[in-house]
């Protein structure tokens, strides 16, 4: 038996066809991964049965009764729910207001103007209880909680809509080992309730620990569905992208040679940040920064840059000293920033692709006249586009439509564009499949062979260890140590990270 079937779903969009001939059967009371590359049609078939989106073709089954669902209170009233990647939560207001936003329990009937706030308390209290959240308090402010309670809220949210599915967009993209850990005790006690879990998610070993089944999605089509225990992380991959990645990571022959960045004792003004970081990267070097969440890694790394700002410390590039107190100040000196959140601080959603791609480079494109060469322009973007694969229907779509993957390919190809000799990518792979992954791979190894230097921060420790030539290793904000990728292990840098450094 079958809670939930969608079958021969159809989607277009304006130039792409992003569903053809899709099917998805899912079992009460079981975990249902949601596989393949960024563009493959996962999200936008979700958005279909959360009723974000309207069908083309196909017809959907539920508790084995034909629905249709035309928007997402229909989706919700029939107990369906949808975790989003970036949470949909109001940061000023309560856990309890969150939970229960646009259905407040009332004084005196539905249609008095009086919330009871009482009953939304205590039925809030009585709902994180019985989720095990008993360290979020109703009243919580959600803008004082850690990312993975503020998601631990989203859940309860879902929870209290008597949902019979819940979908999960790649609910721990942004968590640490034990918060995902602690997500997947809730998942297996919603699991014992009867509730089916849609989980997407890039990450294959949590797919395999934590999924009965697996469907995968190629290029818009249904590829097949497979329990979890007959697939290995290879099988799932040739499937995802329709061929064998023989090397995870690209073979690169490694020739560091000369000093390009160097950055002595640099100390953030806010005593709980960064204290006396030194590092230095090489011509033709791949510099890893790993350690914990809240090492501030990335809080160093935008200091270098010029987006933060630091009370002691030195910067050279190619042995001259220095001065960077802004991003303009940054890219002067041949320095370019992918930040780490791709949709709050890097792409302009309502922009076109084109747009930016060129925006950070834009003062290049201006005539004697002070004129823009729009012609100029289209042709860089049009070579970027071509360049980097960048998966897009024409340069004059807005990015927001692009999958993941391909607006991170836009990000990287904007700084490209910039010609810097130090690249510096904070966490340039999350949320993206393993096809997008390698390509980036391909880009950072490139840029290494002509001589430039790339700092990557990254939470992903095969990453780290298969890209890198080094790694410095940082630890409640200050350096634990450096260590060299070849004889390196997990073990040795999760020690580090986990090390005090007085």
């Amino acid at each position: 038996m079958y809670i939930l079937e969608m079958n021969h779903v159809s989607k277009s969009f304006p130039g792409v066809k992003a569903l053809d001939d899709v099917t998805l059967k899912v079992r009460p009371g079981t975990v249902h991964a949601l596989m393949g590359e960024n563009g493959a049609g996962k999200s936008t078939l979700m958005k279909c049965l959360f009723g974000l989106y309207s069908m083309d073709e196909g017809d959907i089954s539920f508790n084995e009764q034909p629905v249709k669902i035309e928007s997402v209170k229909e989706a919700l009233h029939l107990g369906i729910s949808m975790i989003h990647q970036e949470l949909h939560l109001i940061p000023h207001r309560s856990v309890m207001e969150n939970i229960w936003l646009g259905r407040f329990p009332r004084k005196g009937g539905p249609k008095s103007p009086f919330v009871d706030h009482e009953t939304m308390y205590d039925k809030t209290a009585e709902l994180l209880k019985e989720l095990n959240l008993t360290s979020i308090k109703p009243t919580d402010l959600l803008k004082t909680l850690s990312v993975s309670k503020a998601q631990s809220v989203e859940i309860a949210k879902a929870v209290s809509y008597d949902s019979k599915i819940i979908i999960m967009d790649e609910p721990s993209s942004s968590l640490t080992e034990n918060e995902v850990d602690h997500l997947f005790t809730i998942i297996r006690s919603l699991k014992a309730r009867g509730v089916a879990i849609i989980y997407i998610s890039h990450k294959m070993e949590e797919i395999l620990k934590i999924s009965d089944e697996v469907t995968i999605m190629r290029d818009g089509h249904y590829v097949g569905t497979w329990p979890a225990s007959e697939l290995t992380t290879a099988m799932i991959i040739k499937r995802m992208v329709g061929r064998d990645l023989t090397h995870r990571f690209p073979l690169r022959n490694s020739n560091p040679d000369g000093e390009l960045l160097r950055i002595e004792n640099y100390t953030s003004p806010n005593p709980r940040s960064f204290k006396d970081v030194s590092l230095t990267l090489h011509k033709g070097e791949i510099l890893g920064i790993g350690g914990l969440v809240g090492a501030q890694r990335t809080e160093v790394m935008e200091a270098v840059f010029g987006l933060r700002l630091h009370s002691e410390g030195k910067l050279f590039i190619k042995g001259e000293e220095k001065t960077c107190n802004n991003a303009y100040e940054g890219k002067r000196l041949g320095m370019a920033l992918l930040t780490e959140e791709r949709r709050a601080t890097g792409i302009f959603p309502v922009l076109s692709v084109q747009d930016n791609l060129l925006i950070a480079n834009i003062s290049s494109y201006k005539d004697k006249n002070r004129l823009l060469n729009y012609a100029k322009m289209a042709a860089d973007a049009k070579k970027s586009i071509k360049d980097l694969d960048i998966k897009t229907p024409s340069a004059k779509t807005l990015i927001k439509s692009l999958s993941g993957g391909n607006q991170q390919k836009v990000l990287i190809a904007r700084w490209l564009l910039t010609t810097p000799d130090i690249l510096i990518l904070d966490e340039p792979t999350r949320g993206i499949d393993v096809g997008a992954k390698y390509e980036i791979y391909v880009i950072m190894s490139e840029l290494a062979a002509q001589g430039k230097g790339v700092i990557m921060i990254s939470s992903e420790m095969p990453e780290l260890i298969g890209m890198t030539d080094r790694i410095v290793v940082m630890s409640e904000g200050r350096v634990a140590g450096t260590v060299d990728s070849k004889t390196t292990n997990q073990e040795e840098i999760m020690e580090l990270a986990t090390k005090y450094v007085g």
